[in-house]
């Protein structure tokens, strides 16, 4: 029998609140299991892993809203490939997206397009700010961090501290370290 599977999550341990009002909705749909953790976007989401692992043919994997979800449309689309892959679907309250449904399934390719279009509109803009700021003479780059430090990695070399002592001592690479002994 298809199940309900729902998947919760907040970025921070204040808030606590928000964890605690995903699942009482999530409970609220129906879901029979829910994973829920505190976790950023961008770490571990061994509970993701964990919603995902738990699916069967024809279980659904409920969300509140996709951020909780998704980190990115590449990110979504992972997810999606693996649902697609054990036969699951999605559902995305917020949004009223069911990928059981033809309709759900169009709306999810819609808004993941909308998104990357505007990830590249917003890169195709920062590049653009940068080449008019390089043009101004305001856009230099990273300060070089290794060679400011290059008479320390001497000094350091000289009495006897290995490359890679030097770099952990110094917050560089060890490479950073060889070149600039080599200099």
């Amino acid at each position: 029998m298809p199940m309900l599977i729902g998947y919760a999550r907040t970025s921070t341990l204040e808030q606590e609140a928000g964890l605690e009002a995903q699942v009482r909705d999530l409970e609220a749909l129906g879901c029979q299991r829910i994973f829920s953790e505190q976790t950023s976007s961008v770490g571990r989401r061994d509970q993701l892993a964990a919603a995902l692992d738990h699916l069967r043919e024809g279980d659904t994997l409920v969300v509140t809203k996709l951020d909780r979800l998704a980190r990115s449309v590449l990110h979504l689309g992972e997810i999606v490939g693996t649902l697609a892959a054990k036969e699951a679907n999605l559902r995305i309250q917020a949004l009223g997206i069911d990928t059981n449904t033809a309709t759900g399934k169009l709306m999810l390719n819609v808004l993941g397009s909308v998104a990357q279009f505007e990830r590249e509109m917003m890169l195709e803009r920062q590049r653009e700010g940068i080449q008019k700021a390089k043009a101004d003479g305001k856009y230099k780059g990273r300060k070089p961090t290794a060679r400011a430090k290059a008479e320390q990695v001497k000094e350091l070399a000289a009495e006897g501290v290995g490359a890679t002592e030097i770099a952990k001592r110094l917050g560089i690479g060890r490479a950073s370290v060889y070149r600039a002994l080599n200099a």
